[in-house]
């Protein structure tokens, strides 16, 4: 069946992708179904999850799309982003679905925002500031305040064990099973080269050469993508910081939304998935560590966890996730263009709220897609691409 997106208009040009993490798989898939002559490295070892905290951050990720909470520590155009984020994963996985028998698991039912008791000082500053910087067209998302009877309706197993839970509803947020959109987006690229165990060494304008030529030849394209993440470096000035997933098997367990827990100490978060999973994170440590979780860690998530979802105490532990997300000095996200060559970095931890609206702006910049400005509305005029002479 065809695509419900359709193709681009103009040339079909030559590109060249370096990394194949979200933006990389998201980019790739974009382009090959605008009918582009794709070509991807990577350096892990195949498409797959490896899931020991070398491989893309994507995979490690929970999937919560939630612009409204976002904004306890970001500022107000990342909430903007990730709205236009909700709708176009939305539009992305019913495009699969076309031609997938199993599309990602996607959902929008709204996140919920919890507090004990103790707590109530740190949630209603969180929420103060919700409320400071929503924007105009969140408006109908602001938080909703839900009393005992509300909740159990909601989420009839979510209470607390430390005495009355305070509880909001952000209304319009949702999640993506990001392990499984990442492989759909790369099984669902239509004759994209992959080129997997394949650094990139050096990229400029039109060109990229690999890491294990040792006299590498400069692989001409009319237009190279960098999205390496901490890979970048030195040519960018990007850090890693760490994030910790702990995912857990609960059968019985009833669980339809995220769940952001507000502590005066940790950002901890419950999201449910397919299969009776439910995975418990930390939203970032700064540290580029990327050894196994530690027992503090591991002890510390899953206590929060349990103080909410008392259900919880037989889950089976399935495993303990770490990875270092890109982030850029100032936490926000980078879109450079050139002729022949783009750049994008640092969606920090927002990487699934962002990537949908830096890739398009990205394209909307060099000729290939929607401008959307919202990064540098100073940015240079976008730049149309034509062929390079080879």
């Amino acid at each position: 069946m065809q695509s419900t997106l359709g193709t681009h208009p103009g040339p079909r040009l030559r590109i060249g992708i370096a990394g194949a993490g979200l933006l990389g798989r998201l980019l790739a898939w974009t382009l090959a179904h605008q009918g582009h002559q794709v070509s991807v490295f990577d350096p892990a070892a195949g498409p797959h999850p490896s899931f020991d905290g070398q491989g893309a951050a994507g995979f490690t990720a929970a999937g919560m799309l939630s612009p409204l909470a976002e904004l306890e520590t970001a500022e107000p155009d990342v909430a903007e982003r990730g709205w236009d984020a909700i709708t176009r994963w939305a539009e992305i996985r019913a495009d699969m679905a076309l031609r997938q028998p199993i599309a990602p698991h996607f959902a929008r039912e709204g996140s919920l925002m919890v507090a004990h008791r103790p707590d109530l000082g740190a949630a209603r500053r969180v929420l103060s500031r919700l409320d400071a910087l929503t924007h105009e067209r969140a408006a109908p998302y602001r938080p909703q305040a839900l009393d005992a009877p509300q909740l159990q309706s909601l989420e009839p197993d979510l209470h607390s064990t430390l005495g009355p839970l305070h509880a909001w509803l952000l209304p319009g947020e949702g999640q993506i099973d990001a392990a499984a959109m990442m492989q759909g987006l790369q099984a669902d690229a239509p004759g994209v080269a992959w080129h997997w165990g394949r650094a990139v060494r050096q990229i400029g304008p039109g060109y990229l050469s690999l890491a294990d030529e040792a006299s590498p030849p400069r692989r001409r394209f009319d237009c190279v993508f960098d999205v390496r993440g901490v890979g970048a470096r030195p040519e960018a000035p990007v850090r890693g910081v760490r994030g910790e997933v702990v995912w857990l098997h609960a059968p019985g367990l009833e669980l339809q939304r995220p769940v952001r827990l507000l502590h005066p100490r940790h950002r901890v978060y419950i999201v449910p998935r397919p299969g009776d999973v439910v995975l418990v994170g930390a939203s970032e440590i700064e540290s580029e560590d990327r050894s196994p979780m530690s027992l503090r860690s591991a002890v510390e998530l899953m206590a929060a966890a349990h103080s909410v979802l008392p259900g919880l105490a037989e889950a089976r532990i399935l495993r303990l996730d770490t990875n270092l997300r890109p982030a850029l000095p100032d936490n926000r996200p980078e879109v450079h263009t050139e002729p022949g060559l783009v750049r994008l970095n640092g969606l920090y931890r927002h990487g699934w709220l962002l990537a949908p609206s830096v890739v398009d702006e990205a394209l909307g910049r060099i000729g290939l897609g929607p401008t959307q400005d919202l990064i540098d509305a100073t940015a240079p005029r976008p730049h149309a691409l034509a062929p390079l002479a080879v």
